[in-house]
């Protein structure tokens, strides 16, 4: 008999997560409530945003409730319906949970996607879905770099800044990249068509900003914020006049005991930028407008979106991990169904 496997918050996690804070159990399938369905879960998502749901802290979104599993996007089929607008065997993307099967009531989240347009389903996970979007909307929106300007991106390896990099470049801008490591900074030029890789490994605040202003002597136009800390620190102290800065994530904060928060914000006031705060779900009814350009630019050569699925539900702590320590290379997805 099948039986559904779930990743539970079973503690707060103080500092880092450790194996002790989550529980991998077994409980019966469950059955389409009056009105929902259930779907059995192929991919899911894994990101930053999903330490700081495990904190019991005021939020955007409510915390994840302990003895419930880790909230996540997933990509599935529908099992079991009692909904006239979900077929079995429909695909779908929803805000689930790292579980095999997640139960759906009438009036959710969940939308029916087409994965006969993408080589595999996970795609809406990255390309189409909350990272490549996050990327694309968060520039067209929000920073609107024109030609020649300069895009500082930090976190520029990961899903998001890497497609923020080859998007920057698609409209024009001279881009400049932040990661972590020779390796990665190289995949910024080679890969992704970054003008300039800057490594913030063992250097100071100031150090940083020196190499920021190298590499940008008239300034930084537009700054896409994903890791916080000393990083933001040294890109502030090199904003241009009226400079935006789109704050899209604090990932070297989100494991701290103590938040310690932006020291250098003296340079937006003295340069008249702006900062933005900024979260995907504000535009989830534009996916469709967002991921047909997305899609678009990958057919044409223009953008690459990398993926980093790794395998099993029984591995989600060692994969979730994988966000903190800079070892994916890619989207970070756990496959959780294999024949889907």
């Amino acid at each position: 008999m099948a039986t559904n496997r779930r990743f539970l918050l079973a503690r707060r996690p103080h500092g880092t997560p450790v194996p002790d804070d989550f529980q991998l159990v077994e409980q019966a399938v469950p059955s389409a409530p009056p009105g929902g369905f259930v779907v059995r879960n192929a991919y899911a998502s894994l990101d930053p945003a999903q330490r700081g749901w495990m904190d019991d802290a005021p939020s955007y979104m409510p915390p994840i409730p302990l003895g419930d599993p880790v909230r996540a996007t997933t990509i599935g089929q529908v099992s079991a319906t009692d909904s006239p607008d979900f077929a079995v065997g429909d695909w779908v993307m929803g805000l689930n949970g790292l579980e095999d099967y997640s139960v759906n009531q009438a009036g959710g989240f969940t939308m029916k996607i087409d994965v006969s347009i993408v080589d595999s389903p996970s795609k809406y996970l990255s390309a189409l879905g909350a990272v490549g979007l996050t990327a694309y909307f968060g520039l067209i929106d929000i920073a609107k770099p024109q030609p020649g300007e300069t895009l500082l991106v930090s976190g520029a390896a990961g899903a998001v800044g890497s497609a923020v990099g080859q998007i920057g470049k698609i409209l024009g801008a001279r881009v400049i990249g932040i990661a972590g490591g020779a390796a990665k900074c190289q995949r910024l030029i080679d890969d992704y068509g970054f003008d300039v890789a800057i490594d913030y490994k063992g250097k100071s605040v100031d150090e940083l900003a020196a190499e920021i202003a190298a590499a940008a002597p008239a300034g930084v136009d537009v700054i896409f914020e994903n890791v916080g800390g000393d990083v933001m620190d040294a890109a502030l102290l090199n904003l241009a006049m009226r400079a935006r800065v789109v704050l899209c994530g604090l990932i070297s904060e989100y494991n701290a005991p103590e938040k310690i928060g932006i020291r250098n914000l003296w340079r937006v006031l003295t340069t008249r930028s702006t900062i933005h705060g900024y979260l995907i779900m504000d535009y989830v009814e534009r996916f469709a407008e967002g991921g047909a350009v997305m899609a678009g630019w990958m057919a044409e050569g223009r953008l690459r979106i990398d993926e980093d699925v790794q395998q099993g539900l029984e591995n989600a702590y060692d994969v979730f991990m994988r966000l903190f320590s800079g070892a994916n290379t890619g989207k970070l997805v756990l496959k959780i169904a294999d024949g889907l």
